[in-house]
């Protein structure tokens, strides 16, 4: 038995399966997302079904297919899918699944370009959401009368001036833009890239000065390990304890978060937040920057070099070793939290710390530390150089963790 809509109904109940009522499936379409990739599903999506199941957002996803990727898995489906929750939170082992109903429909923009500028005269629609990866958000000589135009910008572009001319350039058609792509500042880069379109297109002055007005373009960050459809053999065992097939079957990690720069008024719009308090709306996102790029990715990149050249393939191999363990945490509390380059509350970076080692001993996930190795020269200088240098900065001894990591790096 194959999941949709359909089979909803005959899906045994399970201590560790979340069904979705039949009544979400009709839920309006408030959201359209650029991109089907397993991060949206993983986290955005998430979020919004998680709402949706407590009554909170009571609204649906339109996805925009722009690549030649099959998805075909959504339309057989009815767009659910089944998101399996795995890892420790809080020195607890969690194992969930839950059956996704947020999808309502996926769009290729090469077939069915009309059929996504007709969303644009949907009033409810208030949201748009992306990650089309960090390739995706350039200017590119566009024309925007292209059905589709060729850059996500440029597509972008011409479904707010759909909304424009649907509207007439009312103030409440404007829109909320949450860009999800890893690169700092997305929000603000995407807004300049598409005003720069519009004045490139010779577009109405009316229009540029809504576009500017009434619409948001808000910076986010999103953190959460979303490995995606697990191995052969896993997930044949997963379906078998489920008691059915699903294409989109999507790991992810327990942790989760998603900052968004943003206002009141931008709250209630991304209403979903109310339902977990992983999604964090606030006016400035540098102290979420800097817990993930420095205690995250940082302690990533000190650590890699030395658990390779130590025989380590796996993080969870390393941080799960007597010695290694020591170093690691210690590099973490002792050395990378106090040099940290803004001002953050002790106890907050404390835990940060203690939520990203749980993450590296993950079970259920197998991150190879020289996959962490690609561009390491660029992420070293970029993550840990302005560590070394504030700690300078602050002690007259050197960092012997952060030393040591450095040297690992040396030397691989």
């Amino acid at each position: 038995m194959q999941l949709s809509k359909n089979a909803l109904g005959q899906i045994a109940a399970q201590p560790r399966l979340e069904i979705p009522s039949a009544k979400l499936l009709g839920l309006p379409e408030k959201v359209l997302q650029f991109g089907t990739g397993v991060l949206l599903r993983g986290l955005p999506d998430y979020f919004i079904d998680k709402a949706n199941k407590q009554g909170i957002f009571n609204g649906r996803v339109v996805i925009v297919k722009s690549t030649d990727s099959d998805s075909s898995a959504f339309d057989k489906q009815d767009g659910l899918y089944t998101i399996c929750v795995r890892g420790v939170e809080n020195g607890k082992t969690v194992e969930e699944n839950i059956i996704n109903a947020s999808v309502s429909r996926v769009l290729s923009a090469n077939t069915e370009w009309k059929r996504i500028l007709e969303c644009a005269h949907n009033l409810e629609m208030k949201i748009i959401l992306s990650n089309t990866t960090e390739v995706g958000i350039q200017l590119t000589d566009d024309n925007i009368n292209d059905e589709p135009p060729s850059s996500f910008p440029g597509k972008l572009l011409a479904f707010l001036q759909e909304r424009f001319k649907a509207f007439n350039g009312s103030a409440e058609s404007g829109m909320v833009i949450v860009p999800t792509e890893l690169i700092t500042d997305n929000g603000s880069k995407l807004e300049s890239i598409v005003l720069e379109l519009a004045h490139l297109n010779n577009l109405d002055f009316k229009f540029i000065e809504w576009l500017e007005t009434h619409n948001t373009f808000c910076n986010s960050l999103v953190d959460r390990i979303v490995p995606g459809k697990p191995n052969a053999e896993e997930l044949k065992r997963t379906e078998e304890t489920l008691g059915y097939t699903d294409e989109l079957l999507t790991n992810s990690e327990v942790f989760r978060l998603w900052a968004i720069e943003g206002n009141e008024k931008t709250k209630e719009v991304l209403s979903f937040y109310k339902a977990d308090d992983a999604v964090v709306i606030t006016p400035d996102i540098t102290l979420f920057k800097e817990l993930k790029l420095r205690l995250l990715n940082g302690t990533h990149s000190f650590n890699c070099g030395l658990a390779f050249l130590s025989g380590f393939n796996i993080t969870r191999e390393a941080v799960t070793d007597k010695i290694f363990s020591v170093f690691a945490k210690n590099l973490m509390h002792q050395e990378i939290a106090n040099a940290i380059p803004f001002e953050i509350d002790k106890k907050v970076k404390a835990d940060f710390a203690n939520n990203v080692f749980e993450r590296f001993c993950n079970p259920f996930i197998d991150h190879q530390w020289i996959s962490i190795t690609v561009q390491y020269t660029s992420k070293m200088k970029m993550r840990n150089v302005p560590l070394i240098v504030r700690h300078y900065e602050l002690a007259e001894n050197p960092p012997m963790y952060m030393a040591t990591g450095f040297a690992g790096f040396c030397c691989l």
